[in-house]
This record gives structure tokens, sequence and C-alpha cells, in this order.
């Protein structure tokens, strides 16, 4: 992965590691936590084009990046061209400076009513879509997409060259089709071979959760850059791990567990102060469980914060959580 700057139209990102955009994960505490520890670029959560969900609090919420670092990439989602033009217009007043477009979400409910990554066994209409955004907004416009529709129909390549041919600045791409959901192991021979019949960037995605194995998904595709989902949920240190990796050839060590728990507590703060106590004491929850995954007496310290429902209840319980395991780790250690 080259040392020099990536750029999406006059945009020069500080590296070439994205935090994927996922729903319900990737809103703006989590997006700010990734970018400060090492992510060069982050995502918004998918923002549907209907029009009449502009003004839902779900949808306000996910619009929201105030503080966040610029470049603010602003994710959309459809499959009427028109309404595509409209969301991506209306995301640029609210002060996006790029559009994203979805067409890589394999979740029921979004193929179901033909956008995400449902569009790929559409290539007219893909290409409308594109076309119509690219023209509605004066800011650059990437693309997300899969391999193909299914493994019969890995028709990457024709949607990354229609892509090229209507102004996406940008194409990240995950590397399993619709089909395949996130069964299986990701596949890289097609991203590499997307890579070779476009002139634009192309970002790698999927099942990338080491410095390991970034440095092979890079070899594998040549890919310009590297995008991380799942491997970040409750590991946002993922990202400055694969920096130094790729940049120095060696493994940074795993955060200390006085450093998990510091983050995890300033995160959860974040989430509260973002969403209110209520909302965010239920949100915290799923990042609680991937903090905590993998540690001693884990599954009984989640079961139980399900059952809270104050945020200083939450902060409490976490901090004696691994008070406890520091105490456990420095007797051993005695």
């Amino acid at each position: 992965m080259s040392n020099s700057p990536l750029h999406i139209g006059p945009y020069a990102l500080p590296n070439r590691l994205f935090l994927a955009p996922m729903a319900g994960v990737t809103d703006r505490p989590f997006r700010q936590l990734c970018r400060r520890l090492g992510a060069g670029m982050a995502v918004s959560e998918m923002i549907t084009a209907n029009k009449a969900l502009w003004a839902s609090k779900k949808s306000l919420l996910r619009a929201n990046h105030e503080g966040e670092p610029e470049p603010r990439s602003v994710q959309i989602a459809g499959a009427d061209p028109v309404m595509m033009a409209e969301a991506a217009r209306h995301n640029v007043d609210q002060g996006a400076h790029i559009i994203d477009i979805n067409m890589g979400c394999p979740a029921k409910k979004v193929c179901n009513v033909m956008a995400g990554s449902a569009l790929l066994q559409h290539e007219t209409l893909v290409a409308d879509i594109l076309e119509s955004v690219v023209k509605a907004v004066d800011v650059p416009v990437t693309l997300k997409i899969r391999t193909g529709w299914d493994r019969d129909n890995r028709n990457g390549v024709t949607i990354a060259r229609i892509a090229e041919e209507a102004g996406i600045q940008l194409l990240s791409v995950h590397g399993r089709t619709r089909a395949d959901a996130y069964k299986g192991d990701a596949e890289y021979d097609t991203i590499a071979e997307i890579k070779s019949r476009i002139s634009i960037p192309l970002i790698a995605n999927g099942d990338i959760d080491s410095p390991q194995k970034a440095q092979l998904v890079l070899e594998k595709t040549g890919a310009d850059g590297l995008m991380i989902g799942r491997a970040a949920q409750g590991n946002p240190w993922i990202f400055k791990q694969i920096l130094h990796y790729l940049n120095h050839g060696q493994l940074l060590a795993t955060p200390a567990v006085n450093e998990i728990c510091k983050v995890l507590l300033e995160h959860l703060e974040n989430l509260y102060d973002f969403y209110g106590d209520y909302t965010g004491v239920r949100m915290a929850r799923k990042h609680i469980a991937w903090y905590s995954k993998g540690l001693r007496d884990g599954n009984a310290f989640r079961q139980h914060m399900n059952q809270l429902e104050h945020p200083q209840q939450q902060l409490r319980y976490t901090r004696d959580f691994f008070e406890k395991i520091q105490e456990q780790q420095g007797s051993q250690a005695a």
C-alpha cells in the first residue's frame, strides 16, 4: 500500500485505511473513535433515498457529523435515479463532502426494495443511478459494491467499468457476492481482476481482521487501500495496528486492559451524549459485548450488563470488571 496520499476529489486522506459503513454501528461516536485510532476515512451509516424518512430521528442522527474531521462521507441507498440524485443534493446541503452510494449491502430489507447489492443484477439501472447522482452534485461520488449478484454472476468488473464511465471517483469492493451475505470466506481474485480493469482507486473489503491479513489482501488484489468493517467492532485499535505493520513490518502489542477500559469508558460516555441516556444505554450493550469478547468471565459480565438500565450503572460495572481483570493479571505476574 503506497505511502503517498490517496485523493478523493480535492481531499487528501491521511492514510489508505477506511472504516466500512455498518448500519447500527458506524455512528458518529464510533467514526470519531476509529479516526482517532488510525482510520484515514470513515463513511457514515446508510441514509435512505426515501425523502419521507429524512426527518426521522434515526436519519437525523445518521446524518450528524458535528466535530468530525473533513472529509465527511455520507452513504445513500435507493433504487430510483431521481430520488437518489435528490438524496445526494440534500446531504451535500447538510454538509457532506463526499457522497457514497450503497450497492453492497446484502440485508434483505434493503435488497427487497431493490437497493443495496440487489441492484447488481440490473446493470442499466446501475448506470442510470450513478450518472444521475454524479450529475446532481459538485462533490466527489464514490461507490461500494460486491463482486456480483451470485457466484455464477460475478459481474463486478462490468459494474466497475460502468462506475468509472459514470464519473465515480473511488470504488470499494467487498469480496463476496450478494447471495453469499457474510457466509464463507471473502475471495480476492475478483477484486484483483476489477483493479486491473479500472484506473480509479479501488479499496478492498472483506475479512481483513489482522495486520498480516491486511498485507496479504494488498498483495493479492493490488488495491489502493483497505476497508475494515466487523473486525473493528470492539477493536478500534486495528487501524493503528495495521498501519504500523504495513509501514514498519512489526506487530504492535495488543492494548493493555487499562487501555481497553479507558477507550471503552470514553466510547460509552460519547454514546450517552449522542443518543441520550435511554437509547445510549441500549446502543452501548453491543459495543460492551464486542470489547469484552474473549476476556475472562466476559460472558457473565455481558449477561449482567444487559440487565442494567442507567449510564452510571454501566460505567461503574465496566470499571469494576476491568479493575478485577487487572488485579488478576497482577497477582498472576507476581
